[in-house]
């Protein structure tokens, strides 16, 4: 009876080896609509003459905000342990989506 109670409101994830690899991404675009935001992962590299999305995550308002959270309080911490993260201007350069050319 008290294993139920130890395991009641627990997640179980599972992350399997691919997954775990990861993807390297340089750059996020980030678009909303009433209820959801999408986020763009891209890896631009210098010279290329086209630049794929990576992964799309999509997720609610309410996740958004939550993972917003999340990313400042761990950003705090880093910046605690290893100093200020420096925050350089962004390149210009053109972004293309598609056929209309516009981000």
């Amino acid at each position: 009876m008290n294993k139920k109670k130890d395991n009641k409101g627990k997640i179980n994830i599972e992350l399997d080896e691919k997954i775990a690899e990861g993807t390297y991404s340089n750059l996020a675009i980030i678009n909303h609509s009433v209820s959801e935001f999408v986020i763009d992962f891209i890896s631009i590299m210098p010279g290329s003459p086209k630049n794929k999305v990576k992964s799309r995550i999509i997720i609610t308002p309410q996740h958004a905000k939550k993972l917003s959270k999340a990313l400042n309080d761990n950003i705090k911490r880093f910046e605690d342990n290893f100093g200020s993260i420096k925050d350089y201007d962004n390149p210009k350069f053109q972004m293309n989506f598609g056929p209309t050319g516009k981000a």
